[in-house]
């Protein structure tokens, strides 16, 4: 197994860095729109699935803003999140370590907080994913890089139903580095894949308004994978 550090070589991190550095360089001035996802796309030589994530990217780290049905607009020319950056290079297992602090302290606080979109959420991205699995228990060979996104969108869900805005902008802010981490392990034989039943066993957590065992829930969904990267980073296992 090649444990890569989640994200480091990522094109999508390459292109948050070159549009970070036109926003600070004054291509845009705040206020300005930027171009559409197609014109980045172009001007950037990659594909708009990765224009669309480092713009997200940069929303989340309050430099642009999108407003539904007028585009996306600087609000920021300077990375209030540059402390940040580092998660967007680290390992595969900091990376887990990380979510499972996040995801667990999320879960428990949605447990006491969530509303009703916040379920219906987590459980429309649970039944995509499933619909891409075509009703089987392991991911789909084709379609990876939608299932995972599917997932993200899950576990976003879970963090933003517990209604603290700093930890879903910190979560935000994260998200990218889970995606690239989940890719990985999705395409490497030595990884586990998680059960949908550990997925709809947070949810069933969540909605029974019980922290403890929403925590509980979370951090078993997490230490499937952790595990399995302990133990490939261990010497002589």
């Amino acid at each position: 197994m090649t444990l890569r550090a989640a994200g480091r070589t990522s094109l999508v991190d390459t292109v948050v860095e070159q549009l970070r550095a036109q926003l600070a360089g004054g291509q845009w001035k705040i206020g300005d729109r930027v171009p559409t996802e197609h014109a980045l796309a172009e001007q950037l030589q990659v594909g708009r699935n990765t224009v669309r994530e480092a713009v997200r990217v940069l929303c989340h780290a309050g430099m642009l803003q999108s407003r539904q049905g007028e585009g996306t607009f600087v609000v920021s020319t300077a990375d209030p999140a540059a402390v940040m950056r580092g998660i967007q290079r680290a390992g595969i297992r900091d990376v887990l370590e990380l979510r499972i602090a996040l995801e667990a302290e999320g879960a428990r606080l949605a447990a006491l907080r969530h509303q009703p979109a916040d379920l219906a959420r987590m459980r429309a991205a649970l039944a995509a994913q499933a619909a891409l699995a075509d009703g089987g228990t392991q991911p789909p060979h084709e379609n990876i890089e939608l299932y995972a996104d599917h997932d993200v969108e899950f576990h976003t869900a879970v963090v933003d139903a517990a209604h603290n805005s700093a930890l879903s902008a910190t979560y935000g802010w994260f998200s990218s580095s889970v995606r690239e981490s989940l890719l990985t392990a999705l395409g490497d034989r030595d990884m586990p894949h998680i059960a949908p039943g550990d997925h709809h066993a947070v949810v069933d957590a969540i909605a029974s308004g019980d922290p403890d065992a929403a925590e509980c829930a979370a951090r078993a969904l997490l230490d499937v994978p952790k595990q399995a990267v302990d133990a490939l980073l261990t010497p002589g296992t």
